[in-house]
């Protein structure tokens, strides 16, 4: 197993993360990264203990569930984060690996 260390770029303060098919959650409890090397992928936030990632491709925001800091982390370091977003994160349009429909959402 690798384990590849999470750097983020900031701790999110006192903003909401409104996912398109969520709910607001209060960012308090994520560790944001604002991306720049990524004209699909803008912002990503984890938060670790709930094990629940909110990406924000362009200007929406898109959450999945039961998500793991090793996947996050391949993710964050990808060669090229949009590939690794369709391939192994992203939903079909029923399901996907960590797809909230499918997963349960943590409570905030």
């Amino acid at each position: 197993m690798i384990v590849v260390p999470l750097l983020f770029a900031s701790v999110a303060s006192a903003e909401e993360l409104c996912p398109k098919y969520g709910e607001c959650v209060p960012s308090t409890s994520f560790t944001c990264t604002d991306i720049t090397r990524s004209s699909f992928i803008t912002r990503v936030c984890y938060d670790e203990a709930k094990r629940y990632m909110i990406v924000r491709l362009q200007a929406t925001d898109y959450h999945y569930c039961e998500i793991g800091q090793g996947v996050v982390g391949a993710f964050l370091s990808a060669k090229s984060m949009g590939s690794f977003y369709n391939k192994s994160i992203k939903s079909n349009g029923e399901d996907g690996p960590f797809d909230c429909r499918t997963h349960p959402v943590p409570s905030y």
